[in-house]
């Protein structure tokens, strides 16, 4: 098949072309960035520079790619987010989950893909109430925290047009936290020194539930979905949704740093703002069971916990 991947160049991109390559189908890589055209190429793909904003760019670059497949891959998130200030940190990622999906959309409709298979997040998202693990047909938070909000509707806006899109086989990956090579939460990453440094405290009682994958994971389930996912949202996490005051201490051991400082809740919420508490909190995690069953994919890296020791050790 010949695959269009938005977002080529990053964390995930960067794991995904060359599987596809591997697997011989055809890929064009888009990137914003003249250049990193050099990584594309690189990475086993042909390339192509287009801003997702600009509508008659993405039109013109699908149209001269004419894929089978398009993969949205696009996100803006800086290294080191601003938790007091969530949404602003997320705005150019909002804008690409909303403006950007509706043009790769259009474009996708305009050479009749078969396949859109599009980014979303299991992390925090889910309503905050109910069972700790959620699964697919769990709904999403009916009122998420003020600071979130922004960020929470540019997510439901690509789960909702890409299952709208009934001219084609749209498929929603809600991965997990991503760790792993070209992420922030690697051995040189932006969370493991917040960690080592002892900037990174268990909020509160620490019962938020988190749900990570490691990168490479999530590329090969990505993968899955663009050979033979059917319609529909799946959880790319792992097996093992954890609270905070359970894996945060152990991340801490394993990039050898001193185990987390504990705050209470409303000194957190003073110090790092209303999104850091509610998700040290109050998120739910995410159920793995239907990737696994409808995608036949299995994460090698089962639990956080060898994949974080592993991690350290890169």
């Amino acid at each position: 098949m010949k695959v269009f991947v938005a977002g080529a160049t990053g964390a995930l991109g960067k794991q995904l072309v060359p599987r596809l390559v591997a697997n011989s189908h055809e890929v064009v890589g888009m990137t914003r960035s003249a250049g990193k055209e050099k990584l594309v190429y690189e990475l086993g793909a042909t390339p192509v520079v287009a801003d997702a904003l600009d509508p008659d760019q993405i039109a013109q670059a699908v149209a001269n790619a004419d894929p089978d497949v398009i993969v949205h891959e696009l996100t803006a998130i800086p290294g080191a987010l601003d938790m007091r200030h969530f949404d602003r940190d997320f705005a150019l990622t909002n804008r690409l989950r909303t403006e950007g999906t509706d043009h790769l959309l259009a474009a996708g409709r305009a050479v009749g893909v078969e396949r859109f298979v599009a980014q979303s997040y299991a992390g925090w998202p889910f309503a905050r109430t109910g069972p700790a693990v959620k699964t697919e047909d769990d709904a999403l938070d009916p009122t998420p925290a003020a600071a979130m909000r922004e960020t929470h509707a540019g997510i439901r806006h690509v789960e909702e047009a890409v299952m709208d899109a009934t001219w084609t086989t749209g498929i929603v990956l809600r991965y997990g936290g991503f760790y792993g090579p070209g992420t922030n939460m690697s051995a040189d990453g932006e969370i493991a020194e917040m960690v080592r440094k002892r900037r990174f405290p268990v909020v509160g009682d620490g019962g938020g539930i988190w749900s990570f994958v490691h990168i490479a994971d999530a590329a090969e389930a990505t993968v899955a979905a663009i050979e033979r996912g059917e319609r529909g949202i799946y959880n790319i996490v792992d097996d093992e949704p954890a609270a905070v005051a359970e894996w945060l201490p152990a991340v801490a051991q394993a990039f050898g740093a001193k185990p987390p400082w504990h705050v209470p809740r409303v000194i957190g919420r003073l110090l790092a703002g209303e999104a850091a508490t509610v998700m040290m909190t109050e998120v739910r995690g995410a159920s793995n069971a239907k990737a696994k069953q409808v995608l036949g994919w299995e994460p090698r890296h089962r639990s956080w916990r060898e994949g974080f020791t592993e991690a350290a050790a890169a």
